[in-house]
């Protein structure tokens, strides 16, 4: 096992990242006795007898959700906390979210929400949650025209990243998580990005030595950037690398034509061609880009997208303001840059090559 600490002061907490991590009681950092473990349909078969074995002895409820992002909402969120009133839950009980990055992310906002904020701990069973959704206290559940738009920053009180999860991944699932992964090496990291070219082959086949390596790098550049701007005044909005595109795209697939990682990746690989387009990236460090998200499973263009539909379900994005839409750009490899949109025009010509 190794652990990551994201250093917030008295809000600072663990990342355990390792096989085995579930059926350890002292590494989610209980002192609740009022526990409500979130799960969905898919996870509960597989992990959440060994979650209740783990937290035998307390007063412990579970909650199985349907599994996907289309029920990410205001209606699931209020299912939970139903769940919660119901039962008599106080303050200081816990929530445990075992799942993926929505169950992480609903889960996190109900703790946010239920009696003004309790603890909660994230349990993230995917590849793309135990790299980005379940570190940093972003919680939220998605609008039906924007995703992610209803939330909080509320951190959890521990991560238990257990590798051994990721052997039920589908492959689809896997690559979806790759995709955060290799936007880590892109944004900081060149060096990691060069490491995620030799080592991608070991990544798919889950060598446990190259998944624990990816996922304690991804932690570890995750937790300093959010110990340094929490709630994205700044530097965090690097992390969003391909996120303003993807977002869109999830919203106009109906949160089920594309994954998260899927519609990111696609969103890196249009960041990337807009960063050529204005001169700041070489078209080798594209290709590169591109050559890796495809050798991991993902697509980098998409069919059937209107720019006109892309760009306005862009401008609803969150890192908007009155001056416009901000996006994540790149320099170079392991240089990415926070800055104002390009103009419209550039913007519609390299969606229309690559969304047509």
């Amino acid at each position: 096992m190794e652990t990551i600490v994201v250093a917030l002061g008295e809000r600072s907490y663990p990342i355990h990242v390792g096989p085995g991590l579930l059926d350890q009681p002292d590494l989610y950092g209980l002192t609740a006795k009022q526990i409500l473990v979130v799960t969905n349909e898919v996870v509960a078969p597989l992990y959440l007898q060994r979650v209740q074995a783990a937290l035998r002895g307390r007063e412990l409820d579970t909650l199985v959700l349907p599994d996907g992002e289309r029920h990410k909402t205001l209606a699931t969120f209020t299912t939970v906390i139903d769940r919660l009133i119901d039962g008599r839950f106080h303050r200081d009980c816990c929530l445990v979210a075992l799942g993926g990055g929505v169950v992480g992310d609903l889960t996190g906002y109900v703790a946010a929400s239920y009696q003004r904020g309790v603890d909660f701990v994230q349990i993230p069973t995917t590849l793309l949650a135990q790299v980005d959704s379940s570190v940093g206290g972003k919680t939220a559940v998605n609008h039906p025209r924007a995703k992610n738009m209803i939330g909080a920053f509320h951190q959890p009180i521990a991560v238990l990243a257990d590798t051994g999860t990721l052997a039920s991944l589908p492959p689809r699932e896997l690559a979806a998580g790759l995709a955060e992964v290799i936007k880590y090496g892109v944004i900081v990291d060149a060096a990691f990005f060069a490491w995620l070219e030799s080592h991608l082959d070991d990544l798919r086949r889950l060598d446990s030595a190259a998944l624990t390596y990816a996922i304690r790098r991804s932690c570890e550049i995750k937790a300093a950037i959010v110990a340094e701007d929490e709630r994205e005044q700044g530097r965090r909005a690097l992390l969003n690398l391909g996120h303003t595109f993807g977002h869109a795209l999830e919203a106009i697939g109906g949160y089920q034509r594309w994954l998260h990682g899927e519609a990111v990746g696609i969103g890196m690989a249009l960041a990337a061609r807009t960063s050529v387009a204005l001169g700041w990236l070489d078209t080798s460090d594209c290709e590169r880009i591109e050559i890796l998200l495809n050798k991991a499973g993902l697509p980098t263009t998409a069919s059937g997208i209107d720019p006109d539909v892309m760009l306005d379900h862009m401008r609803g994005d969150k890192k908007a303001d009155r001056s416009g839409l901000k996006l994540i750009l790149i320099r170079a490899l392991g240089e990415a840059v926070v800055t104002r949109a390009p103009a419209e025009d550039t913007l519609r010509t390299v969606l229309a090559e690559h969304l047509e």
